[in-house]
């Protein structure tokens, strides 16, 4: 006869094995790692059935459990954008849990666009990874470039208790800035706000603001914050680096905020303010896009690299495995 500790583990491994063979029912996209399966989860706002990537590790209940990394597509991707890979190559060689949502994809429709669903359904998809699997609640990650940007900080400062770190990659933090900046400029994204939102900022303050990070930062203090942005973003690509700076000042003390006039000459310039040249400066996860600016205040860090619109996994996914929430139930 068992004895009841030996029949617990094994319904525990049973459980496991249930999952993973629940999930094996959809293969992966091509190109992402095989371990990758596609499934649906419910939204708890509107009944819907949302899709998303996910990989659980297969581990023993004797192991620790694994840390959770949210990945969050792009303006104009969905859950299958090959952009993710390297976040779901490094969950599957890390053996972090990885979900990987779609947030009801590209942002040129009403329900998406940092919506009140696409948020929740980011949410729902953490929710629907912990049913599950047990997660380090101590290492919950949020990660996303550009519109995955927008989507990671805005979610972090509208739901600050479930993340303990996020890494955001040229984001698009004020969204009535970057309507008039896009006009401006002949780019697109001023006419997909204008199909989420239904009307120009100048008659949708509201719905602008609901919708933009820089309006939800400052509930996240309790938050670990890596900010990112390419020196050239905004003249060789499409979001002005004004974004990532402002955003950083939001989770900034005072002595450590960046001067308005500094902001001005970054985005305009692309380049360092001379006064905030530091020589000394390297991180090797950059690579060949080498930071050019750094600073840290609280639990914020700002880098300014010399790069455009784009984003670096392995620097992002390295400073993540790093943050620890000291303690989970804040």
């Amino acid at each position: 006869m068992l004895h009841p500790l030996q029949f617990s583990c094994i319904a525990l491994l049973f459980s496991a094995v249930v999952a993973q063979l629940a999930l094996a029912a959809e293969p992966a996209p091509e190109s992402f790692p095989p371990e990758i399966r596609e499934i649906t989860f419910t939204s708890s706002l509107d009944g819907s059935e949302q899709p998303a990537l996910i990989y659980l590790p297969n581990r023993s209940p004797t192991q620790d459990a694994p840390p959770l990394l949210v990945g969050l597509h792009t303006w104009s991707g969905n859950f299958r954008q090959t952009g993710s890979i390297p976040m779901a190559e490094w969950a599957v060689r890390k053996e972090w849990a990885f979900i990987h949502p779609n947030f009801r994809g590209p942002n040129w429709t009403p329900d998406a666009c940092g919506s009140d669903l696409a948020v929740q359904d980011v949410i729902d998809a953490i929710k629907h990874v912990k049913q599950k699997c047990p997660i380090d609640e101590s290492r919950v990650y949020l990660m996303g470039t550009s519109g995955g940007g927008h989507m990671s900080l805005l979610v972090a400062g509208r739901h600050p208790e479930l993340f303990t770190a996020v890494s955001a990659w040229v984001p698009i933090t004020d969204l009535s800035a970057w309507f008039y900046e896009c006009q401006a400029s002949g780019r697109r994204y001023a006419i997909d706000m204008l199909k989420a939102i239904g009307a120009p900022p100048h008659h949708a303050r509201a719905a602008y603001e609901q919708r933009a990070p820089i309006h939800w930062l400052q509930r996240a203090h309790s938050v670990s914050f890596d900010i990112n942005a390419g020196i050239r973003d905004g003249h060789e690509g499409s979001v002005p680096i004004s974004h990532s700076l402002v955003a950083f000042n939001q989770l900034a003390a005072p002595q450590d905020r960046i001067s308005a006039t500094d902001v001005i000459e970054f985005t305009g310039t692309s380049q360092v303010p001379q006064a905030l040249i530091d020589s000394a400066l390297i991180d090797n996860n950059y690579g060949q896009k080498k930071p050019l600016f750094r600073r840290t205040s609280k639990k914020a860090r700002i880098t300014i690299f010399d790069g455009g619109h784009e984003g670096i996994p392995a620097a992002g996914l390295d400073w993540l495995a790093r943050q620890k929430k000291r303690n989970p139930q804040q």
